[in-house]
């Protein structure tokens, strides 16, 4: 595709991906947990595989917005616990995209496994953490150790580069280990800024961000802006405690989504 014009979209296609920039900017403004919105609303035009390299313009766009706002209140400690983990997730999921042959075999795994498999990891880990008001201190070792951490950084590289859906699961780290709602904010536009960009050249080489996907983002960037903003006013006006219970049932949302 060389050109936004070769996309043929109908008028409900071009509200979808409108609707999906807009996810994009309140998801990135503060409402973390919209995250998979756009890959819904994406999905109705363009296949799951392709649309990954439509959103990650987008995405991009809304951390450029979010680095800016929230730059003061990322917890940089978390930040760099998750984020070696999830780079090298990140050329897992490269890998598992299929771009490698070895002896005519080739290395990827079909987009409807991988999403399964993030689905129902996602859905245990959320049951867990569920199950942790009534287990209490038992459970509370096993997510604030290290190895949880490190587990749940690598998963959200695999899951952000097949199907930008790191969402939840970094959402689900944030909050199992008690992040407070503007420093999670701040320290995930962090986390997915750098990861994002990282994506770039290896979505290129894919084929799946190419000139036709750039011109979409340039065309829908006002859209974005307007929904981060509109986020971060949402975000604003959201107690603690429900803003916790937002992201989690975004969470489960998110995990069906990928299963089904």
């Amino acid at each position: 595709m060389s050109s936004l014009a070769s996309l043929h979209f109908s008028a409900w296609g071009w509200l979808a991906v409108a609707g999906g920039a807009l996810g994009i900017g309140l998801n990135k403004g503060g409402l973390t947990g919209l995250g998979i919105l756009p890959v819904l609303l994406f999905a109705v035009v363009l296949d799951p595989r392709q649309s990954t390299g439509f959103v990650l313009p987008l995405l991009i766009i809304g951390d450029c917005c979010a680095v800016l706002i929230y730059r003061r209140v990322v917890l940089w400690k978390v930040f760099w616990h998750l984020l070696p983990p999830a780079l090298i997730g990140i050329i897992i999921g490269y890998v598992l995209m299929g771009p490698i042959t070895i002896d005519g075999v080739n290395l990827g795994i079909p987009a409807a496994v991988y999403g399964r498999i993030i689905g129902w990891l996602i859905l245990a880990l959320l049951a867990l953490q569920l199950a942790r008001g009534a287990y209490g201190e038992k459970l509370d070792h096993f997510f604030e150790s290290r190895g949880f951490g490190i587990a749940m950084g690598v998963l959200a590289g695999i899951a952000t580069m097949l199907a930008n859906a790191a969402g939840p699961v970094a959402t689900l780290y944030f909050v199992s280990v008690g992040l407070p709602k503007w420093n999670l904010i701040g320290t995930s536009s962090f986390l997915f800024f750098v990861l994002n960009l990282s994506k770039v050249p290896l979505s290129a080489s894919l084929g799946l961000t190419n000139e036709a996907s750039l011109t979409l983002a340039v065309a829908l960037l006002p859209v974005v802006i307007l929904g981060f903003f509109s986020g971060r006013k949402l975000a604003t006006v959201l107690p603690q405690k429900i803003f916790d219970r937002f992201l989690l049932a975004c969470t489960a949302i998110g995990a069906l989504k990928l299963i089904g």
